[in-house]
């Protein structure tokens, strides 16, 4: 009998002395009530001490949480509707608020942080055009949003961690005349860069033309001078030649001439017998 109740004794000691301690561990924050009231909250991870049925402590995990939120249709500054896809990442900074605001309930802290977020992106994607929108880096949306729904969530007790933008949709009824207009635009960007194109060409293909035009007068005139300056040096040389035995030199000439005017069988020629053309036909005295 004594060691049952030397064991039952043991037993109630360790049943209070569990219910005046409590733990806090590094991933976790804390709030101490007093009789349901808050009196500390500041708690660093380790052991504590506590009144048992006086005090009661919520312990609630510090860790990054996510919120995938739905996708949600935005109106643009040109009235259309993009259809924008985003996720949360979000931690408990502030125990106490986040106590007071959504009595401690992720959940609760969750819708909460969608309605900012919708709210923030509300206002950032009407004043964006849907072009903007597509073009920009997601980095630029994101920063956006951090600076004007962190200040609400803080208020929550919420640090935003960050938010990303996973997608950025079209309604498939504006999908096909965006889709349109931007196929237009391209078009005529081509069209224009075509004709720029072919202006230049011409240009150049002009210029090449002069150039070719001068450079071809210019070496048929060097040409010209080049075969005038030949035909006077030979005509020189043949003059000089000629000054030297001009008896042998029309004897050449002669020669040649008949070789000339008889070239073919049958060819004929009717001139005086005396004719100085036949003057070397004649016996020399």
């Amino acid at each position: 009998m004594m060691s049952n109740k030397i064991l039952v004794g043991l037993g109630l000691v360790m049943f209070v002395f569990m219910s005046c301690v409590f733990t806090v561990h590094e991933t976790q924050k804390a709030i101490k009530f007093q009789l349901g009231e808050i009196i500390k909250a500041d708690y660093t991870p380790g052991l504590y001490f506590k009144f048992p049925f006086v005090n009661n402590v919520k312990k609630f995990d510090t860790r990054i949480l996510t919120l995938d939120s739905k996708p949600e249709r935005f109106l643009t500054s040109e009235k259309k509707n993009v259809i924008v896809d985003t996720f949360v990442k979000w931690r408990i900074v502030d125990v106490s608020k986040f106590y007071t605001s959504v009595a401690g309930d992720a959940v609760q802290a969750n819708l909460r942080i969608d309605q900012i977020i919708k709210d923030a992106a509300r206002s950032e994607f009407s004043s964006r055009t849907i072009k903007y929108l597509v073009q920009t880096e997601r980095e630029t949306i994101r920063d956006a949003l951090i600076i004007t729904s962190a200040p609400q969530a803080l208020k929550l007790g919420i640090e935003l961690v960050d938010i990303r933008v996973k997608r950025i949709d079209l309604p498939p009824q504006v999908s096909k005349s965006v889709y349109s207009r931007m196929d237009a635009e391209r078009t005529r960007v081509a069209h224009e860069l075509r004709s720029e194109g072919k202006e230049t060409s011409e240009g150049i293909r002009a210029n090449a033309d002069k150039q070719r035009e001068v450079i071809l007068a210019n070496a048929y005139r060097e040409a010209e001078k080049t075969r005038g300056e030949g035909d006077a040096q030979s005509a020189d040389i043949f003059a000089q030649a000629y000054g030297k035995d001009i008896e042998f030199f029309q004897f050449l000439r002669s020669m040649s001439a008949y070789e000339k005017t008889f070239r073919r069988q049958g060819d004929m020629l009717v001139v005086e017998p005396d004719s100085d053309f036949f003057k070397y036909f004649k016996k020399q005295k």
